[in-house]
């Protein structure tokens, strides 16, 4: 006897289309099922899914408000220590240098927050939650796309908090709001294009420690070899070479500029150009890795 028999994908998850056949003999066995998605899901489908997805990341975010904790306390540590114990050796003045290092901690904050993610989905591939969400009809990057969108909230929040700490330190800027929005913008778009590089050592890890591990590593001498924190003219010649072709010494460059003035398109176009290179290559890597995976 055949019976044929349409499967109905997830509320709120749609698929073009769905074929679950199922054969089941005179002794009552059931054959094998395929589940079909022919040109897989349309542009508007991927979307839906990574918003609903993005909605279940950020629901489960702030069910575990710890996971703020770094976005937080960080920038108010890093920037009192650079300022306060720091800023009279390396400038003679506390205030002037603070109004050169904020641009740096703003960064350097946002981009070691990107860890987190590929940390997190290592942790959910170990309980389960994607060989789940693999069951459904959706596009095999929505679960990854909808993770990266949530971020957001978190490198938003330590963008706000460092400008806070930093205007109540004395920090001012000396051009518009406009210029302060774009700065905003332009490093919340750098750090969603660098966290598709953990979400690749999230993939290929075994354990949630070693993307840590490997994603500080990573982010120390790109942060920290860099112009956030002194002048590349200060530096020797090995160090300066670095520092100028380091693609964080050119967003540090464009951010310092749009919020105190200065010249800012080369610099700008460099670090989009820099984080759209890493995003073209690191995103197709993670997606097939997690196809792998899973």
């Amino acid at each position: 006897m055949n019976s044929n028999v349409t499967s109905r994908p997830a509320p709120g998850i749609t698929a073009d289309t769905v074929d679950t056949t199922g054969t089941m003999d005179a002794a009552g066995s059931t054959g094998t099922a395929s589940v079909s998605l022919p040109g897989g899901p349309s542009p508007f489908a991927w979307a839906r899914q990574t918003w609903i997805l993005a909605g279940r990341s950020v629901k489960k975010m702030f069910r575990h408000p710890e996971q703020f904790f770094d976005a937080i306390v960080q920038p108010v540590l890093f920037l009192v220590v650079f300022v306060y114990v720091l800023g009279g050796a390396m400038s003679g003045s506390t205030h002037d240098y603070l109004q050169y290092v904020l641009p740096g901690v703003l960064i350097q904050t946002v981009l070691l927050s990107t860890v987190s993610i590929g940390v997190n989905l290592n942790t959910d591939i170990k309980e389960g939650m994607f060989d789940r969400l693999k069951s459904l009809p959706i596009s095999r990057s929505a679960p990854l796309t909808g993770a990266v969108l949530c971020e957001g909230i978190r490198y938003g929040l330590t963008i706000v908090i460092t400008l806070l700490t930093g205007a109540a330190m004395g920090y001012r800027t000396t051009t518009g709001p406009v210029n302060l929005l774009a700065a905003c913008l332009l490093v919340l778009a750098f750090a969603w294009c660098l966290c598709w590089i953990t979400i690749w050592l999230g993939m290929v890890s075994r354990q949630a420690g070693s993307v840590q591990s490997f994603g500080f590593l990573a982010l120390i001498p790109l942060t920290f070899g860099s112009s956030m924190f002194a002048d590349a003219d200060t530096m020797p010649g090995p160090l300066r070479t670095w520092v100028e072709i380091n693609p964080v010494s050119t967003l540090t460059d464009a951010v310092r500029n749009l919020l105190t003035g200065g010249p800012v398109a080369h610099d700008a176009l460099l670090a989009l150009g820099t984080g759209g290179g890493i995003l073209l290559v690191f995103a197709p890597l993670a997606v097939r890795a997690y196809r792998t995976r899973t």
